[in-house]
Formats: structure tokens, C-alpha cells, sequence
């Protein structure tokens, strides 16, 4: 059967309803207006904000970043050394991050009374994300092991910066200032009694010196706590005469470490 309804019907039926007070058509769907003319409103405001012909383009300033300051949040809002390990490997502003293949955090116990800070990760500390694990880390342990320490049960080990600089160049003023609060905050949770200042790099983040020969072997303050800076394990692979007086460090150490006890 032919459902189609002839012009002179069709017709007949639309002057009823005009007749009826039908003045518009009625959609399958609703349609909000409120937010058809928030589209409109907008498309309208860009169209104004796009620049004339021979006009120069308006430039919108970009908020400025300071990458300090969003270190001190970051880490002031760490609640624990978890917290703080995610919030140095969610920080963007250290160029090192792009360059290395782990953020190298911490090893040891934490809690321990000795909290050793070296400089920054070498290539196998980057390999295994872990501080001290090449041949200077392994001097390292040998040293401790002499005063009855260990970073398996009673020593703590982090670094000033958890990313290897390119070719193990020392790290750049800029890149420790960035980084160092998240290692005030990151001795502030692990909460030494005393640290053990490993490098001239640790020496200028911690205590704003240099001259690891003329600072090592006198104690001094480290963020409220007793410190020894130190020669680098790394620097005495170098230079084996300096390994005596590495040795009166370790035992002026393990003397403060009695005197606590």
C-alpha cells in the first residue's frame, strides 16, 4: 500500500495546524540554547582576539616557573621517604632526569645515625639506580666495615643530586640548587644524628664550602647536625696516600658515633 500522502493533503494538514497556533517546528531531540549560545558567545570572542590583517598577533605571557621554589613544595609536602622518592621522580625542572636512566634515591637503612651524602650517581649507580655501587662504592663499604658500619644494617647512604650528570661532569650550580631541597627534606625524614659529608660537591650543597682537603677531619654542622666532610672513595682510588687520612676521619667518626651511644 502507497503510504504517500498527496501535495493537496499535505497541505490541507499544515493549514490546521497553523489554524491550531502551531508556529514552529519541534525537533526529535531537545536543544540546549543556554549552551548553543555559550558556543556562539566563544566563537565570537576568539574571532575578536584574532589578529586583523597586517596586525600583529597578540602574545599571551606564560606564567613564570621557578624551579626552586617548586622544589621546596614538592618536597615540604613529602610525608615520608616514599612520598619523597615520587615526588623527585615526578619533578620536571632538572635537565639531568631527561639524560639518565634511573633516579638513584637511597640505600641503607633509613632511620640509621649515619646518613653518608655522596655527589651525584656515577654510570653503574645509574645502571642499578642504587648510590656507591662501583669500585668507589665498594671502598666505600670496605671503609665502613672498618668502624663497624654497613649499609645493611646501620649506615645510610643517599647523593646530592639522583641523576648522573652527562660524562660524570660535576653538576652545575643550578642543578644542586634545585635539588637540594629535596635532600634537606630527605635528612629531615631519615633523621640522622650525625652525616657524613662524602665530596667537594656535598661539601658546597650542605655547607656552602669548598676544599675538601682543608675541610675533612674537622667536625662542623650539616642542617642542624653534627658533619664530617670526607674524601671521595673515587679520590682515593686516585690517590692512595690520602687513604691515612681517610682512616683518622673514619675513627673520629666511630669516637662520635660511641660518644651518642
Amino acid at each position: 500500500m502507497d503510504s504517500a500522502i498527496d501535495w493537496h493533503t499535505a497541505r490541507a494538514m499544515l493549514e490546521w495546524q497553523a489554524e491550531m497556533g502551531v508556529d514552529e517546528a519541534i525537533l526529535s531531540a531537545p536543544v540546549d540554547r543556554f549552551a548553543a549560545e555559550e558556543e556562539a558567545r566563544a566563537k565570537a570572542e576568539a574571532a575578536a582576539a584574532m589578529p586583523k590583517p597586517g596586525q600583529a598577533p597578540v602574545r599571551v605571557a606564560e606564567p613564570k616557573i621557578d624551579p626552586i621554589e617548586d622544589a621546596v613544595k614538592a618536597a615540604k609536602n613529602a610525608a615520608d621517604l616514599p612520598a619523597l622518592q615520587q615526588a623527585m621522580a615526578d619533578y620536571p625542572h632538572c635537565p639531568l632526569k631527561k639524560g639518565a636512566r634511573n633516579l638513584v634515591f637511597a640505600d641503607g637503612v633509613a632511620g640509621a645515625k649515619v646518613m653518608l651524602i655522596g655527589e651525584a650517581p656515577g654510570r653503574d649507580e645509574d645502571l642499578q639506580g642504587k648510590p656507591f655501587v662501583g669500585r668507589a662504592g665498594q671502598l666505600l663499604d670496605k671503609m665502613l666495615a672498618a668502624i663497624d658500619l654497613s649499609r645493611d644494617t646501620n649506615a645510610y647512604i643517599t647523593n646530592v643530586l639522583p641523576w648522573r650528570p652527562p660524562q660524570n661532569r660535576d653538576p652545575k650550580p643550578e642543578e644542586i640548587a634545585m635539588m637540594l631541597p629535596f635532600l634537606q627534606r630527605h635528612i629531615a625524614l631519615a633523621n640522622p644524628e650525625l652525616i657524613v659529608i662524602v665530596g667537594n660537591i656535598s661539601c658546597q650543597a650542605l655547607m656552602g664550602k669548598r676544599g675538601i682537603s682543608r675541610l675533612r677531619g674537622q667536625w662542623a654542622q650539616a642542617e642542624g647536625r653534627p658533619a664530617m666532610p670526607m674524601f671521595h672513595p673515587a679520590y682515593l682510588l686516585r690517590n692512595q696516600a690520602a687513604k691515612r687520612e681517610s682512616w683518622s676521619d673514619l675513627l673520629e667518626i666511630k669516637a662520635k658515633l660511641e660518644g651518642l651511644g
